[in-house]
């Protein structure tokens, strides 16, 4: 039976005070052979992230079917408020796991990002600039990448093609574009070109990389107003393509910071890890403002199947692809292999 009225009932939520969310979905099911230094790894992507973080960060972590050693980390790293959400379940699939993060808040931005991933000091304050600077940006990247313009990014070329705002530029921080390449598992046989130049979009006097990848990366909490409640594939498939395209039905874009504000640990423990951390200044991180999105609305169906069906048709077809490196300015011994 029930008695009473609940004091709750109809009572509308405070507005939230934090800025920005950040989810890490982990699967770390032992401490031995693929898996031998990923819980280390896991635990600088944790110290790193409280160090660089702002105080108005709600950070959500989801243990996805981890072993104990990495459940008791998380249990103590919530009960001393260090961070403020842990999700416990079984392996239900790394997209399954971040939707179970993205449920239940409403902060403006949430950051989405493997558990193998280095934070670096201000890389909140780059991605809200970057935010800031470019209106239609709905995900913001942190990690230059080879050729991420090639990538979910037809509609922002589309609308910018004669604008002269894209252009190809030198690579601002060439050391951890190689670093980033090397953590996947690379050797350094690809094209040395992509070390010297990358395409960015200006806006005044801002500049960003176009395209972002996806093991790391900001977006808009609008574009998870409505969230699907599962997706069918433990990793990979076309469950990845659910962030990547959540910008092309609003004609977002998909941008990146111009230097490098992260790095990729993957599954092996290197000194240099720890060194970075400690060379941090550990200064107080300053808490940005960020503009509000105008005019969030989908596109219709005829301008998205323009942008993102045909023309990306035509541009991923080589011989039109070269006349845009050469339209846009990509040196002439570049265009024919970059």
């Amino acid at each position: 039976m029930r008695q009473g009225f609940n004091p709750h009932k109809d009572v509308p939520q405070d507005p939230t005070e934090f800025k920005h969310q950040v989810v890490i979905p982990v699967y770390i099911p032992n401490q031995e052979g693929y898996f031998k230094d990923s819980f280390k790894n896991f635990q600088l992507c944790v110290q790193s992230l409280l160090l660089t973080s702002h105080s108005q960060t709600f950070i959500t972590i989801v243990n996805n079917g981890s072993c104990d050693e990495v459940k008791e980390y998380l249990n103590d790293l919530f009960e001393t408020q260090k961070i403020n959400e842990l999700i416990h379940s079984e392996n239900i699939g790394k997209l399954n796991a971040i939707l179970k993060g993205l449920a239940g808040n409403n902060i403006e931005l949430v950051t989405i990002s493997d558990a193998d991933v280095l934070f670096l000091e201000n890389w909140q304050q780059e991605t809200a600039a970057v935010f800031n600077q470019f209106p239609k940006a709905g995900v913001v990247g942190i990690v230059p990448q080879f050729r991420t313009f090639g990538h979910c990014c037809g509609n922002m070329i589309f609308d910018n093609l004669f604008t002269k705002k894209l252009k190809f530029k030198p690579v601002q921080n060439v050391e951890a574009l190689k670093k980033f390449y090397y953590s996947i598992g690379w050797g350094d046989d690809y094209n040395p070109d992509y070390l010297k130049q990358i395409l960015t979009i200006e806006n005044g006097n801002a500049s960003a990389v176009v395209g972002s990848g996806h093991f790391v990366a900001t977006y808009r909490k609008e574009l998870f107003t409505e969230i699907p409640t599962y997706l069918g594939f433990k990793l990979g498939g076309t469950s990845e393509r659910y962030l990547d395209e959540a910008t092309l039905p609003y004609g977002l874009w998909r941008l990146t910071t111009n230097d490098n504000y992260a790095y990729h640990l993957g599954n092996v423990y290197e000194e240099w890890m720890t060194e970075t951390i400690k060379a941090f200044k550990n200064n107080v991180n300053e808490i940005p403002t960020l503009k509000k999105l105008k005019n969030f609305k989908q596109e219709s169906r005829f301008s998205y199947y323009i942008k993102n069906k045909l023309f990306i048709k035509f541009f991923n077809k080589r011989k039109y692809r070269r006349l845009f490196y050469k339209f846009i300015g990509l040196p002439k011994a570049m265009i024919q292999k970059y």
